[in-house]
């Protein structure tokens, strides 16, 4: 009887311990998956924000990937207004957008920013993205120039200077903010 008894705890220790899974960032997980992730994501943990210098495609990626395609994909800009923008050529423009993935205002704003921009064709490569802490820094060497008070900021260039800045949330709406800014003299 005690060899039963030891041969099945044995038995269920092989089955049901030391499970081991691939990290997130190893695996590929499906469209559900991620909606499942992101939905328990707690963005006011450290581990899940961007610092410093990042590309678009990080905001693409679990856990960012479902607030951001949400966000880009249920906006709707006034048209009449990124017709105006369009007429708007960017040849001398650059913009840095400030943004904290912990901050609800970012992860409204950023996404519909950037379908702004999409419809514009203004070139990504044109865009700093900068990502800060909830203290707002940020691990960049100019950052402090900036005078980041509240994210998100989003800062407009003409020739490299700037020309102005929409922060934390627009005054009309995003597209019509970006046409004010840049066709005040």
């Amino acid at each position: 009887m005690e060899k039963v008894i030891f041969l099945t705890i044995a038995i269920l220790i092989l089955v049901c311990g030391c499970r081991t899974k691939k990290p997130l960032s190893e695996s590929s997980p499906s469209v559900k998956q991620n909606e499942e992730i992101t939905a328990m994501t707690d963005f006011s943990e450290q581990s899940t924000w961007i610092l410093g210098y990042f590309t678009r495609d990080r905001l693409n990626k679990t856990p960012h990937c479902e607030w951001y395609l949400k966000g880009y994909d249920e906006y709707k800009p006034d048209s009449a207004a990124v017709i105006k923008l369009v007429q708007i050529k960017p040849d001398e423009l650059t913009i840095k957008i400030v943004m904290g993935t912990w901050c609800p205002d970012s992860r409204r704003e950023v996404p519909r920013f950037l379908k702004i921009l999409d419809l514009w064709k203004f070139p990504i490569t044109k865009v700093t993205f900068i990502g800060v802490d909830n203290s707002k820094l940020s691990p960049i060497g100019e950052y402090n120039s900036l005078d980041i008070q509240r994210v998100p900021t989003f800062i407009f260039y003409k020739n490299n200077i700037e020309a102005g800045r929409i922060i934390e949330n627009p005054v009309t709406s995003l597209e019509q903010d970006i046409i004010n800014i840049l066709t005040r003299e």
